[in-house]
């Protein structure tokens, strides 16, 4: 078992305590105030461990590089602001859709994204 660094700790507590998924440039850009000395090579070792050992999930959009929440959010899906591009989780789920299966096909599990402007950019 590798020891906890502090550069670590400031990563798990930035993407603990974002509330929203965060791509690796904003992992950094947080952390870094909390860990002046850290590198983006850190950063990226450190959401591989993350993600080996369970504490964090890769949020991946169509056609984008990754962002990483902390595990246990249970069911929800993503809104991307088209202003910021922040990605923001939303809780609630339409069921139901099953019906929209080609004949035949079963249903296993869905994911769905909303893309548009977040408060701050459908204001400015």
């Amino acid at each position: 078992m590798e020891r906890t660094t502090a550069q670590r700790k400031a990563i798990q507590t930035v993407l603990e305590e974002a509330g929203r998924p965060l791509s690796p440039p904003e992992i950094f850009a947080e952390a870094r105030l909390r860990a002046p000395g850290l590198g983006m090579a850190t950063v990226y070792r450190a959401i591989n461990r993350l993600l080996d050992e369970a504490v964090i999930t890769a949020v991946e959009l169509p056609g984008e590089a990754p962002r990483y929440e902390r595990t246990g959010l249970g069911h929800h899906h993503h809104f991307r602001c088209g202003g910021c591009n922040k990605v923001f989780d939303f809780f609630g789920c339409t069921n139901g859709f099953e019906r929209y299966a080609p004949q035949g096909f079963s249903l296993e599990r869905h994911e769905l994204f909303l893309f548009g402007r977040c408060e701050g950019c459908a204001t400015a």
